[in-house]
Formats: C-alpha cells, structure tokens, sequence
C-alpha cells in the first residue's frame, strides 16, 4: 500500500494524525484477517477466531482509509518535485521495503509452510514486479493486491504531473475519474476496465486528494460539490464490493454499517488533516506511522505460516495473540532498522544517477539537486 503507509514528511510539516489512523486502519485489516478471512477465503480454520467474525468481516474497510490517505498523501508529497523526483520518491519509499518483506514471507514459507502453504522461485520472481497474477503467477501473499492499485494510482498521478494538469486540473481529473468509474460500473463492470482506471477504489484516492486542496487552503463551492459527490462514489464502491465478497468469503454483510464505517472513516481522515497537534509523544507516532507499511505486508501470509506452526488445537486464542504480537514486533525491527535506510540509499542514488544525466528532481533546482539561484 502508500506509499500510504509512508510519512507525510516530505513537507513543510507533518500531518501526525494520518500516522495514528494509519495503524488503525491497519490493526483492523488485521482484525480482518485473523477474525474471519482465513477459514472464509482460505478454509483454514487454524487461522482464524470465529467467535470474532461478524466484527472482524468489515476490517477489509481498513484498506479504504489507506486509499484516502494515500490521495492526501501523494498530493502532499509532488509539491515542489518534477515528475522524475516525485517517481524516485515513491519508488524508494515502497520499492525496497516491499522486497525486504516479500524475501522474509517467502523464506517463512519455504522453512514452515508445510503442507499449508508452498512458494517456488518464479512465484517469487513474478513478484518482484508486483503485479504478479499478470505473470501467471499468484500472489506471495493475498494482501499485495492494494500495493497494486496504489502502484497505478501513482502512475496516473504521475502522468497527470508530468502533462502540467497537477494541481491547476484537479477537479477535471476528478470529475472525468468518476464519470469513466460510473460508466464502468453500471454498464460492462470489465474486471480489466475496472484495474486500469480503479474503478472499485477511485471514489475514496478523490477524497484525499481533495482534502489535500482543503488543506493548502482552499474554499469554494466547487471543491465542496466535488467532495459530496466522491464520498458518495466512494460509499457506493464499498457496498457495491459486497456482493463479489460474499460470494468469495460466504459473509452476511450490512450495506449500512459498511456505509456507516465509510462515513466515520472519511470523517476522521478529515480530522486528522485538520489537528496541528496530537497529544502523544513524536517518538510515539513515528513509530505507529512507521510500522503500518512493513505490519501490512508481513501480517497475513508470515503470521498465518507461523501460526500453524504453533499447532493451535486448543489454545488458538493464545497462540493468535503471539503471532500476532511477533509480527508487530518484526515489522518493527523493519522499521526501525532496514527501512529508512534502505530508503535514503535507493533516493539518494537514483537521485543522483538523475542528475548525472541532467535530470531535475526539484522544481527551480539545478540537475544536482541545489536550489536554483538567479
């Protein structure tokens, strides 16, 4: 996902609340997956505690308020970059922290996976590109599946930036984005239309790049107008979604609950964007921004790998617990000690490689990467 589960500190200032709702989000997707998608989705019962799953079905809308925060986010993050810095910020951000992660679940699986779960090498190899099922391979684990909607969400965005059409053409972009994702929708719904133009999340990545605009400032009706109509595309997405994931998983969903949640969750990433100051220690909310992104790609395919090998019979409710808090505690130990560097080292070279070739990264910078004087 983000990067939205990266920090929105490539500004003037940090938005430390989207760091909070970030692990929230997260903690209910894991909610979702130890709750009720493993015997659903996966039929193994070891997986998941049934006593939880008629709260734990609607954690899947974790990934939603990702979506909303990743619109704000990348917003926030193209200020002041070319289309080449603002492509090598996402890239280190997501790239080498995705591989890191991918390598241990892989490596998790090869040593334990037992009879669950397998993996070869060209399944590993077809992930390193992401979008793995259009190399005829499955995914390492399921949850990679948002990674690739944000991965064309930047494409777009980039495309957008490079044309010139960011920020002046923002609300024609919007507006076209959930013209075509209506006329998906009600009319042929093609699985493919639907990948390429994000039809099933676009309503909620609008939200956020609209909260961007209302965050620099802006005030108008039109802006306002534009809001309504994305939440409501975005409400519409998440209980038009109900249908295919019953089918999927076998849950009884309420279409007013999933739009109650969708409201409160758009509701507080309004929040988030609005409060200057979050009354936890920084140390506290780097580190609850910080994990959210390794959290999510190890949680589901590594936990589950290590819960089995628990052999939860009896006490799967403790042993849920442990595994759990083992990965929490993994994907710390990612943060705190491989990501960030891996991201300052994959920045500052492929910023250079840039400039070696003359390529800017910064608006009014020199190719070197110095502000430009006059």
């Amino acid at each position: 996902m983000a990067n939205t589960h990266s920090s929105v500190a490539t500004g003037p200032a940090r938005v430390d609340g989207l760091d909070l709702l970030r692990l929230a989000a997260v903690a209910a997707v894991v909610f979702y997956h130890y709750g009720f998608w493993g015997p659903a989705a996966q039929g193994i019962s070891q997986v998941a505690l049934p006593a939880l799953a008629r709260y734990a079905q609607y954690g899947f809308l974790g990934v939603p308020v990702f979506f909303i925060i990743s619109g704000f986010v990348i917003a926030y993050s193209a200020e002041g970059r070319t289309v080449i810095g603002f492509g090598i910020a996402r890239f280190a951000r997501i790239y080498p922290t995705f591989l890191l992660c991918l390598t241990l679940t892989s490596v998790v699986i090869l040593l334990l996976g037992g009879s669950n779960f397998d993996i070869s090498l060209p399944q590993w190899l077809a992930n390193l590109f992401i979008f793995a099922p259009a190399l005829g391979q499955p995914y390492v684990d399921g949850a990679y599946w948002s990674l690739v909607i944000e991965v064309i969400f930047y494409g777009w965005f980039a495309l957008c930036l490079a044309c010139g059409l960011i920020p002046k053409r923002i609300d024609a972009i919007i507006l076209i984005w959930l013209g075509v994702t209506f006329a998906n929708e009600l009319t042929i719904d093609a699985p493919a239309f639907e990948k390429i133009f994000m039809a099933d999340d676009s309503g909620f990545f609008a939200v956020g790049l609209l909260f961007y605009e209302h965050y620099r400032g802006r005030r108008d009706s039109r802006l306002y107008a534009l809001l309504v109509l994305a939440m409501g595309t975005s409400i519409f997405q998440a209980v038009h979604k109900l249908e295919r994931l019953g089918v999927h998983t076998g849950g009884d969903f309420n279409p007013m609950i999933v739009a109650g949640i969708c409201i409160v969750s758009i509701a507080l990433v309004f929040w988030a964007t609005r409060v200057r100051n979050v009354p936890f220690p920084k140390g506290v909310i780097l580190a609850a921004g910080g994990i959210t992104y390794p959290l999510y790609l190890l949680h589901m395919q590594l936990g589950y790998v290590l819960l089995l090998a628990l052999a939860p019979d009896r006490y799967i409710g403790l042993c849920t617990a442990l595994t759990v808090s083992g990965v929490v505690a993994l994907s710390w130990l990612v943060w705190r000690y491989a990501e960030y560097p891996l991201h300052i080292w994959t920045k500052t070279r492929m910023t250079q490689y840039a400039a070696g070739i003359g390529l800017r990264s910064r608006i009014g910078a020199d190719p070197t990467g110095q502000a430009a004087t006059l």
